[in-house]
């Protein structure tokens, strides 16, 4: 349903997923072992990865903070994004990699919901593809004495709104890491209690 020609693959991109960024994160241990559950079967799928660092003057890249959490394992033909704003499109070389890999429909995990996660799926949908949350699988930091709602009900509700979002030409969605099937273009569930980590 993209809105581009011949872009019929689908990638998976692994947003953030930073020692530094994910530190005190809510349920960190469960996301990125879900994380690593979906880049299994993206593997087994032949589905690339796609993975995505941030870097500005307080995460300096190469530093340990910047390193990606030591659980998980890029491949050495994994495409690597660096990026210095919270879309992962703006400014960076993804999408002339995905364009390379004739990628049309995406898959996105990793931190943080209320930042770059949000940025990057609403940029991906407005460049026109369709974007799939994995609800388990992203998470974010207590932002609460700045005003923000608690980490569970960030997460549950951009899981919410993006269930809904719209657009001509494109969909998106969201599916828990269980149910994701990177073969079926259809893999989009409405948010339950057990989809949204609380």
């Amino acid at each position: 349903m993209t809105t581009f020609e011949n872009r019929p693959n689908t990638a998976l991109i692994v947003v953030d997923v930073q020692r530094e960024v994910v530190a005190q994160a809510h349920a960190r241990d469960a996301v990125v072992a879900n994380i690593n559950l979906l880049v299994a079967k993206a593997r087994a799928a032949g589905v690339p990865v796609i993975w995505v660092q941030h870097a500005d003057e307080g995460l300096v890249r190469g530093t340990d903070g910047w390193e990606l959490v030591p659980e998980l394992h890029p491949a050495p033909n994994d495409v690597r994004i660096d990026k210095a704003y919270g879309d992962a499109f703006e400014d960076t070389v993804l999408a002339e990699r995905l364009a390379a890999l004739r990628v049309g429909r995406l898959f996105v995990a990793g931190a943080e919901t209320d930042a770059c996660i949000r940025s990057t799926i609403h940029g991906a949908f407005t460049r026109g593809y369709d974007v799939i949350l994995v609800s388990d699988a992203h998470t974010t930091g207590d932002k609460t004495e700045w005003g923000a709602p608690e980490p569970a009900k960030v997460i549950a509700h951009t899981n919410l709104y993006w269930t809904h979002h719209t657009g001509p030409g494109r969909s998106a969605g969201i599916a828990k890491t269980a149910d994701v099937d990177f073969q079926v273009p259809s893999a989009l569930h409405a948010p339950t209690s057990q989809g949204i980590l609380e």
